[in-house]
Parts: C-alpha cells; structure tokens; sequence
C-alpha cells in the first residue's frame, strides 16, 4: 500500500515542477551533505526507503569493508531549495544501518531523536524548546592556506575598521562600525541591511517562522532571528539557516562564515541558546524562585553547571572555538547564572509572560553540530533535575572583574580539555541509550585529530615571538 505521506510529495512534485529531489544528512562536524536524483528516478519505494550512499567517505564514521548506508527522507521537512536553477525539492534525512533499517548510532539526527524520547520516558516533560541566536562574519575577500614553507590567512571587508585609511579610486566613503562598535547602527554605517533582509525573506520562504535581523557588535557580524521549536525542527532550522546566509551572501558577491574567531582583538561569534521544558502545554520553568523561576529550572542550570566541561565538546568543538571563550570580548567564560547579567554563561532573560520564562546559554557557539549540542544540554538539565543538582547563589556583577569571579568555575580552556573532560564525565549523556560509547569515542577521535593538526603546525605568530631568539 502507497503511503499517503508519499502521494502528497508526488502532487507537490507535479504543483510545482520539481526536476530534482535532494536527499541531504547531517555529518560529525554538523555539515550538510547531499545526493540529488532527477525525479524520474524517485518512486514510492524510494520515499518510503531512501537511498544508499557511502558512509566510509564520511569522516568520523564508517570503514571502507563496511560503507554501505542508508538515507531514510522524512517527508515532512520537504521544501524547495530557493538557490537551484532547476526546481529542486530538498529532503531532509535520517541515516540507517542498511541491514537492521535501524538509525545509524553516530547518526546526529537520529541523536536528537533518541535525547526527544528519553525525555518523554523521564516523565519529567513531554516538550523541550530550543531557541539559538546564532551569530556569523561576512567578509569581501578571504584567503588562506597551509603549506610546509608557508602559513597565513587574509580577510578583508568594507566594513573593517582597519580599512578606514584605504585609499580608492572611487574615494573611501568611511561610515565604518569601530572595533567592538557594529551593535544595531543604521545605514550607512550598517551596510548590510539588503542582504540581511534577503537572507530573512529566503528563510521564511523555506518555512522557517522568522522574527528579525541586525547588525552585530563586531563590523562585518552580524545575526538573524528566527522563532523556537521543539529539539529536532530547531537542529532543522538551524542547518537551513546556515545554508541560506552562506548561498544569500555568496549572491552579493560576499562569503559567509560560523567560525567563532575568525578576527583577532575584536568580538567573536556566539551561539546563545534559549531552552524551557514544557509538560501537557504548561511552562516548567516560570516559579516562584529568583527571577521567577520554578526549582524545576534551577536543576536543569545546575546540571548544565555541573557538566559544562562535557559540554563544552559539543557546543563548543573547534579549537577557534577557544580563542573566542576569553575575558574582553563578551563572550561569558564564568560557568555562573544571572538574570539579565551577559557576564554569566546561563543568563535569565526578562520575559513579558510566564509562559516564556526560559533560560539562556551563552557559551555555545555557532560551529556546533545543533543536534549533538542541543541534544547534550537537554541530556545534562535532565540530570540536574533527577539528581536535584542546585546551582548555587546567582551572581549579578560583572564577572570579568577578578574579585568577583574569585572561586566560581570557567568553560573549559582548549578544546583538548573539554574532549579529557567529555571522555570522563559521559555517563549522564549515556542515559536512555541517547548517547553510546561508541558516538562518544568516535567524536572525540575526530577532534582529536585536529587538536593535533592545529598542536602540530607552526603558527605565523611564533615566528613574530621566537624567529628571533
């Protein structure tokens, strides 16, 4: 029997002359990937069963004597791609274990599934909502490359501060954010209102519930908003907002980019989270306690408090990630809660209702893969609420100021510590089979190896402090 699910993807097919259909996955690392077939190619069995692909070209999972795996669409998040020149229908996929038909275990989608489940079983809620504010650069011009006799990057943007001296044949036109002065300016200091408003449009082309742009603290940062929704729809989300601020940028002759820190001695790009538990429609975060928070909300920040080193790994899993979590630059290092404090890592923010009281973690960063992140943190709130977990008295000054964060703990220091500590303390993501051993193991091989890459190759700055020593 044809699924009915299915029939509706054949009628939109023919609605709006689709050519193509691209079935697409979520890597290790939270790239996308993709296969596209010409329609004709694509029946009943292949909606209902997906495509094979190889998994051993995929790093961090597969041998090449055991490649063969599956792609299962989940129908429901069909959508045009807006960038395709022939109409191309995306898809976006589950990855199976071809011969059980079961997920994949290092899968990252199935992950976010499985944490979505566990909660549900816990009894404690039935619903998670997470809300990323994303953070991203878009520069003119970026090189780099690394070689045995040379190591360098170059980037460079109208906007940049450091070409306010710039001599041009058509005369610099200056109206340029300072260092660590981009927040909200109107044009035509903020030159990227166009774009951005593109970028916001083309998301809610794609379905996505959008709420706003602007331009951020750093020149040429910037971020967009969209609306919150449950675990799995907002990973989604989020890989759709990658794709579409990179394509849109591309279209303006511009590139795009998540990495955290990509400018020295200016802001770099965070990735803050908004999470609230929700149970038969009613809010389990709005209390009584400080900020009108439930006690429910302070076990799930103490869990988050407890295990942020483990955390740290999958919300924070480059090594650039690390040069960004430093004093000076906003980005909260002090594993601490606040209301409305940017200083602590766990901010309350003030809400108009107690149906949106909701908490915010900040030491997140966009070059996280949003289905290992966002699966983490539920897992670690969740046992900060079976294990009562308090987080402590709240801490209301600015933390960047050395007597006031005298004995409260910090993020991890460098990737290689958040991988020692997530090695060590897994057990509390390992409950209801949400993580196993083996996710766990072979992530941190695979960051391993570009901890060893980055701990193994000569930097341009050595050479400033030691060529001539």
């Amino acid at each position: 029997m044809k699924n009915p699910h299915s029939e509706s993807i054949f009628h939109y097919i023919k609605e709006h002359n689709v050519s193509f259909i691209d079935f697409r996955f979520t890597d290790p690392r939270g790239a996308w990937h993709h296969m596209t077939l010409h329609v004709d190619a694509v029946d009943h069995d292949v909606l209902d069963q997906g495509i094979m692909f190889d998994g051993s070209s995929i790093a961090g999972w597969k041998h090449i004597e055991d490649s063969d795996m599956q792609m299962k669409p989940d129908l429901s998040t069909a959508v045009l791609d807006p960038f395709s020149a022939h109409p191309t229908l995306i898809l976006n996929c589950d990855v199976l274990e071809p011969l059980t038909g079961k997920f994949y275990g290092r899968d990252p989608r199935g992950l976010a599934k499985r944490a979505e489940a566990y909660l549900q079983a816990t009894g404690f809620a039935d619903t998670a909502y997470f809300g990323p504010e994303a953070e991203f650069f878009v520069f003119d011009d970026v090189r780099y490359d690394v070689a045995m006799n040379h190591n360098f990057y170059y980037l460079d943007s109208d906007e940049g501060d450091y070409n306010s001296g710039r001599e041009d044949p058509q005369g610099n036109l200056a109206h340029r954010p300072g260092v660590k002065g981009g927040y909200i300016p109107v044009a035509p200091i903020d030159q990227s209102v166009d774009m951005r408003a593109e970028m916001l449009a083309t998301l809610k082309q794609m379905g996505i519930e959008v709420e706003k742009h602007h331009h951020e603290v750093a020149p040429s940062q910037h971020e967009l908003g969209f609306k919150f929704s449950t675990l799995t729809k907002t990973a989604d989300n989020l890989q759709i907002y990658k794709y579409v601020i990179k394509n849109v940028a591309r279209t303006y002759g511009k590139t795009a980019t998540f990495m955290p820190k990509p400018v020295h001695q200016d802001n770099g790009s965070g990735m803050h989270v908004h999470q609230s538990l929700w149970k038969e429609g009613k809010p389990l975060f709005a209390g009584t306690e400080y900020a009108h928070l439930s006690e429910t909300a302070l076990y799930y920040i103490g869990g988050l408090i407890k295990h942020g080193h483990a955390l740290n790994a999958f919300t924070n899993p480059t090594t650039n990630s690390y040069k960004r979590l430093i004093p000076g630059f906003e980005a909260p290092v002090m594993l601490a809660y606040s209301a409305r404090n940017r200083t602590a890592s766990i901010r309350i923010p003030h809400t108009p209702t107690m149906n949106s009281k909701r908490l915010e973690a900040r030491f997140p960063d966009p070059a996280a893969n949003p289905y290992f992140a966002f699966s983490a943190m539920l897992m670690a709130g969740l046992d900060g609420i079976e294990n009562k977990i308090h987080p402590g008295d709240p801490h209301e000054g600015n933390l960047y100021e050395p007597e006031l964060s005298k004995g409260i703990p910090q993020v991890a220091g460098s990737l290689q510590q958040a991988l020692e500590a997530l090695d060590r303390d897994r057990e509390f993501l390992k409950k209801g089979g949400v993580f196993t051993d083996d996710l766990i193991d072979g992530f941190i091989q695979l960051k391993m190896e570009e901890v060893y890459a980055l701990d193994h190759t000569p930097q341009p700055i050595e050479f400033k402090m030691y060529y001539g020593v």
